[in-house]
């Protein structure tokens, strides 16, 4: 089996996800990968490809009449259970691409303990994303 980057790829569930899919792009500089779109106008399934291309992410919209997918976003919940990391070359540049597309800054760019420095956004839909120099893999 060929593979580009990690196995375990990240899904998330939006109300709006085909407006979700070009705020993504404009804040974070995702790539649509492959956009299954609904007869309805929802999006069943999408892949989000990282500006490098070494890293992907899967979207769908929300729907309540799918019992394999009883979710919901952040906002509708009241809070998120997880949040996403992406090592970016330059974070400054990436936080001010957020910052200008309107993303809500929880932690502007900081130094971190462990080396690197990131930060921390929310996205429209209450998902959390960490920005970060700080490579793991290294």
């Amino acid at each position: 089996m060929a593979h580009h980057g990690n196995t375990l790829i990240s899904s998330l569930c939006y109300a709006d996800a085909p407006a979700a899919i070009l705020w993504l792009e404009k804040a974070f500089g995702f790539t649509p990968h492959l956009v299954v779109p609904e007869e309805s106008g929802k999006v069943r399934h999408a892949q989000l490809m990282t500006a490098d291309g070494k890293s992907m992410f899967m979207l769908y919209s929300q729907r309540h009449d799918h019992p394999q997918h009883p979710s919901a976003p952040p906002t509708q919940l009241g809070g998120s259970s997880q949040s996403l990391y992406l090592v970016v070359d330059d974070v400054a540049a990436h936080y001010e691409r957020a910052l200008a597309a309107g993303a809500k800054i929880i932690l502007p760019p900081t130094a971190q303990d462990y080396g690197g420095s990131c930060y921390t956004c929310v996205d429209p839909e209450g998902h959390i994303w960490n920005f970060g120099s700080y490579n793991p893999w290294a």
